[in-house]
Formats: C-alpha cells, structure tokens, sequence
C-alpha cells in the first residue's frame, strides 16, 4: 500500500481506532489489543451499555485481539446474581462471545489487598477514621484547597495493622477508610486523597462473608485491567478525570510493563430517552412502566421484547460512531435501523386494528377464495401466503370517510379503490346505527380486476383488509415513545419542584383487539412481521394459540417528524 492510500485509510478510522493502530504499529504491549466491557452488576443494560458492547467487541474482533466480560462487583448491598445473569444473557444477544474470559473484580480482592499493602508500605496510603461526611466536607472545591485530615500522618506500621484490623472485621462500618496520600490541594477533586476501601458489613454474592472491606472502583478497575492484561480501558467521557488516579495507582506499584492504558469517549445519550441507571429504577420501582423489560424501556432486554434486533442494535451502534464530546443522537435514526432491518427480513401480513364491517354485495353469498400475496418483497426467495377473501370483510374505520376533503384517496361514498391483493371495490352505500356510527359498508366488486389479472383499470387507493369469517382475533400493543419531549432530562424544561416524570408520554401504549390473517392463528414468540401499512410487529413472549399478543416495534414511518 502506498503512502496515499495508507493516509487514507487512516483518515476513515474512528480516533480510537487510530490510537490502537498507532499503539501496534509502535509495538506497544507487544503489538496485542485486548479490551473488555466491565459492567456493574447492580441493575439492566441499557443502550447505552449495548454501544460499549459493541465498542469494545468490535475493536478486539477489528485487530484481532479479545475482549473479556468482567462484573466490577465491588458493592455487595446493591448487587445480585439476577443482573449477572441478565448482563450475559444480553451480551450474548447481541453477538458476541467472551469465549472462556468471564471474570469478576472480586476475583481478584485478594491481590487488591496485597497491592494496597505494598502502597501503604511506600508510604502512599493511609487509615482515616473520618466519616464520609468529614471526608466530603474536607475535599474543598474546586476553587479552595481540601484540609489534611488528621490521621494523614500515621506512621507506616500504624497503617498496616490498622488495615489488617479493617480487613479481620474489628472496627464498625463507616469508622475507617482506606485513602491514597495524594494532594488535598489538587485542582482535580478526585486526587484529593480518594478512598480506596470501605467497610461494609454485607453479603457478597459470591465471596459470601470472606470479606468486610470492599475497594472502591477506582481503585479496582486499573488493577483488575492490569491483571488481566487489559492493553485499551475504553470509558466513557465522564471518567476522564478519572484518568490521572487511573495512571497514580499504576505508578504507585511500580506498573511499568503490560500496562494497561485508559481511553475515553462520549456516551450514548439519546433523544426520548432516559439513560440514568436511578430513574430507570424509579419507573420500575413506581410502577410507570412494567419492569426492566418493559418495550418502553432503553433497557437490551426491553429493546429485545420490543422487537429490535441485535443486528439493528449493531448497525446503530456503527452508524453512531465514536466521538470525543458529548452529543445527543436523535432516536430517529435508531428507529431508522429496526425499519431498514425489518423491512429485509419481516415477512407481510394484514391485519385491521379499528375494524368496520364491508360486505361486498355482489360478492357470491358463501363463496371463499384463496389469493396469493407476497410473503416479502425485498426478498425474491421468500414466495407467497395464501390469503381467504369472502363477502365479508373486516378493513379499518380510517379508511372510510362519508364526506371526505381533497386528496382522500382512500374510501368514501361512489369512490373506488383497490383491496390489496384482491379486486378494485366501489362504495355505494351505508349502514349506521342509531348514534349515526358506521356499522356496514356496501360496495360492488369488479371480478375483471384481480390482482394479476392484467387489468388496465385503475385507482389511486389500496387498502389492507382480513376476511370476516376467517380473521383471528389479536391483542395489539401499540408502543410509542416513553417521553413527550426530546430530553426529558434537561433541567431548563422541567418547572420548579417537579422532575423528569412530568414529560413522560400519556400515549406510550395503546391497547387495540385487532383482526388479523388466519395465517398468524399460529406463530411462535419472537416472530416479526410487517402488517402491511401500518408497521413492523413481533409476537409478544406471552402469546400463544387462543391468545395472540402482538408488539409495536415501530410504525413505517416516523410519525413524530409530524408532530413538531
């Protein structure tokens, strides 16, 4: 490859892809990249987590390097094996493989103790039996300088048997911490002196009571890397002042060799959306949504109930790129990818959600045909359904109108439209009951006009229908946006004494019994579909036969561009 091109294909690299190409080409590490996505096991993924997900696979399967799945399970009282589960269930979901690498940091508590021993040795740590409310209030601010604490100065071997006394479980939570000696006067708060164990009294969910002390995670996390042999730490934005304690610890054990290196990007923030871990947590606990996997929710596994799938999660994640600084993507383009997915793979069927009886008068009276429609379009291979047409049919409400405007091509008294896969029908009378409600729609029907018949006849309007006598009744789940407004979390948009909730969309699901293709009597959970114009849908996990459930994933076009 020439310098021109070289440059080039450069250029078409994301920034961390450029730090890893350059770091190989300088041999750094030996030449190896290995990655690994280290998720808390104290709640649900969400998509945000899924974009790191396919970060930091993509750059370890990119350079061929590994990537390893490691729980940053330092905080007993609010982690549970539930959400390790749901964290490896959801990653595997999204198509990658950890293979054989499946650690925890409290694999390592240990070694963590072992090192902070040798820190405390060199003089870099101290005991304090400040509460963590003295502790917040002698960090300063930004401006002022924090105060020394008064056990600072301890010697070295005061230190050790303290700590040694933490870890054998004899002074009650809360009255010693474990902090580094760094500089109170930092103008980066989080080198003041930061506290690298607690006491907590608490049941770990695989160590048990081995131990009462527990790190704190900036102290774990560029230790478990090391150990494992992590060579990019890719974080999100938010831990870049994080990164000098990051390097401060390495260098405080000497690290000089295999050491790992922290990299920053921007996090997924999404319009319509709330990513925040503690509202999520809020919705479920308040009975707002319908717990964590609720299609509502940012969360994989409601995404996954929803109906998008990993292939649509991974093509949004590359279509969002890597940035340095924090932006807001618009969900737009998330929906654009389910549809542009669906739309390949979905298969084609009707159904009616606002039903009003047609019955086609010159239709033979207990007559049933069997008309072929396109399973998929965009797929050549994927053949035909059969479809019954009788006198009977169910079409929706909305596609009648007795006294329509301009540019209502679809049916209204004298016009004539075309029935989808069937025959062009023309209205001609009605039925109403006593409320002057539309009950029945009587048409004529040309048989001249089959589809695929050749006929030169033509209209401006095709509707979806189902036959009365054969459609099969659904529940239809029509998901919207969770929130009315773009960044519900946005403190400029939320009044005095009121929080995020008040932006949350009244309209965000709307229940229908719908009609539906005899085809569908039987279909397996997890199953997509298109009905025909209206949208993409998936059959819900609590469907089955005598009770079929059906989820929005999103309508085919986005409906929200016409309403700002």
């Amino acid at each position: 490859m020439n310098t021109t091109s070289t440059n080039e294909a450069r250029a078409s690299l994301n920034f961390l892809e450029q730090i890893i190409t350059n770091d190989i080409a300088e041999k750094k590490a030996g030449g190896r990249v290995h990655t690994r996505f280290p998720p808390e096991p104290n709640g649900y993924l969400h998509i945000g987590h899924a974009k790191s997900i396919c970060l930091n696979f993509g750059l370890a399967n990119k350079f061929n390097g590994k990537c390893n799945l490691r729980f940053d399970d330092t905080n007993p009282t609010k982690e549970e094996q539930e959400f390790v589960d749901s964290i490896k269930a959801d990653v595997r979901w999204l198509g990658f493989d950890w293979e054989d690498r499946e650690y925890y940091a409290s694999d390592y508590f240990q070694q963590l103790y072992d090192f902070a021993v040798y820190i405390i040795k060199k003089g870099k740590a101290y005991v304090c039996e400040m509460s963590a409310e003295e502790i917040s209030i002698h960090r300063g601010t930004p401006a002022i300088p924090g105060k020394l604490s008064p056990w600072r100065d301890r010697s070295v071997e005061e230190n050790l048997d303290l700590f040694e006394r933490m870890r054998k479980g004899e002074f009650a939570e809360g009255s010693h911490v474990l902090r580094a000696r760094i500089d109170m006067a930092s103008p980066n708060m989080h080198m003041r002196d930061p506290v690298m164990y607690r006491i907590m009294y608490a049941h770990h969910h695989r160590t048990g009571n081995d131990w009462c002390i527990y790190p704190m995670y900036d102290w774990a996390h560029g230790q478990s890397d090391y150990l494992e042999r992590i060579t990019h730490s890719i974080c999100t934005l938010e831990f870049e002042v994080h990164r000098p304690l990051y390097d401060w610890f390495l260098d405080a054990l000497d690290i000089k060799e295999d050491r790992p290196r922290q990299i920053e990007f921007a996090r997924l923030n999404l319009t319509y959306t709330v990513m925040s871990k503690r509202k999520l947590l809020t919705l479920v606990q308040e009975g707002l949504v319908n717990g964590w996997d609720d299609p509502r929710m940012p969360t994989v596994s409601g995404l996954r109930r929803r109906g998008y799938t990993p292939a649509s999660l991974r093509a949004f994640a590359e279509r969002v790129g890597v940035a340095k600084r924090e932006n807001v993507i618009e969900v737009g383009l998330l929906e654009h990818c389910i549809r542009e997915n669906l739309n390949r793979n979905a298969p084609r069927a009707m159904a009616v959600f606002n039903p009003v009886k047609l019955i086609i008068d010159n239709y033979p009276e207990g007559q049933t045909e069997e008309l072929p429609g396109t399973l998929n379009p965009e797929d050549p291979e994927s053949g035909q359904r059969m479809i019954p047409f009788s006198k009977e049919l169910f079409i929706e409400r909305d596609d009648f109108m007795e006294d329509p405007p301009k540019k209502f091509f679809r049916l209204s008294p004298g016009s004539e439209v075309r029935l989808k896969y069937a025959y062009i029908i023309r209205c001609d009378s009605v039925v109403k009951d006593d409320e002057g409600k539309v009950t029945e729609i009587h048409c004529t029907y040309f048989p001249e006009t089959k589809s695929g018949s050749g006929s030169t006849r033509k209209v401006k309007g095709t509707l979806h229908w189902v036959s009365a006598s054969h459609a099969i009744e659904a529940e239809v789940r029509l998901y919207d946006r969770l929130f009315s407004v773009p960044e519900p979390e946005d403190p400029d948009t939320v009044p005095d004494g009121k929080d995020f909730r008040i932006h949350l969309n009244p309209g965000s699901l709307k229940i229908v019994h719908a009609y539906v293709e005899p085809a569908l009597k039987v279909v397996e959970a997890g199953r997509h579909f298109q009905f025909e114009r209206t949208g993409y849908f998936i059959s819900d996990p609590d469907s089955k036969p005598g009770h079929l459930a059906f989820n929005r994933v999103v309508p085919l076009r986005d409906s929200w561009a016409k309403k700002q």
